[in-house]
């Protein structure tokens, strides 16, 4: 009876470890022409179209450019002091959809009793699908001397109830983005 018991726990764990959702894997491109060990600062494309000139930059986009300038400098990058030409100029995207979301069949099992008596049970829920809002973050990091893309990379995330990301979830999915950003003074591969 105990076999039996151990059996269905195994297969209970394992049937919801394959239905658990993760977030899709960030994707990047790195450009094999490019010399990370000549880049060691950043700034920001003054030229990027995400927020009108003159516009102050919003609350949402002023939690990235954090996000991204922190991830950036623990890998060893400076920020460009004000009028100095950087080595790296960065530009990014926002968009947002809306997607469909399925969630599987899911089973649950259970084991219990009370004195010598054994019990088990099984419940079963149905398969349901919901409208989501999923964010995507999309960023290019320029060479300016020789005015091409050195790196891109896109992240993309469930945005949560009201469909505003909030700031944990901005500095998890740029640590995420930026895992693969080449370190400065890192050779091409």
């Amino acid at each position: 009876m105990r076999i039996a018991f151990s059996v269905l726990a195994l297969a209970a764990s394992l049937l919801s470890a394959g239905c658990t959702s993760t977030p899709p894997q960030p994707y990047s491109m790195r450009d094999p022409q490019a010399n990370f060990a000549t880049f060691k600062t950043f700034a920001w494309d003054s030229g990027q179209a995400a927020e009108a000139p003159g516009e102050p930059v919003t609350i949402v986009n002023g939690q990235i450019r954090t996000a991204i300038a922190g991830e950036l400098q623990q890998k060893g990058y400076a920020e460009a002091v004000a009028g100095a030409k950087p080595d790296l100029l960065l530009r990014y995207e926002t968009a947002a959809a809306e997607k469909l979301k399925s969630n599987p069949i899911r089973i649950g099992i259970g084991m219990g009793g009370a004195g010598s008596n054994g019990a088990a049970g099984v419940g079963v829920s149905s398969p349901s699908a919901k409208n989501i809002r999923e964010g995507t973050l999309v960023l290019r990091a320029i060479d300016p001397a020789r005015n091409a893309e050195v790196w891109n990379g896109r992240v993309s995330r469930e945005l949560g109830k009201n469909g505003v990301p909030d700031p944990a979830l901005i500095q998890s999915a740029v640590g995420d983005l930026l895992r693969e950003f080449p370190a400065p003074g890192e050779a091409p591969k």
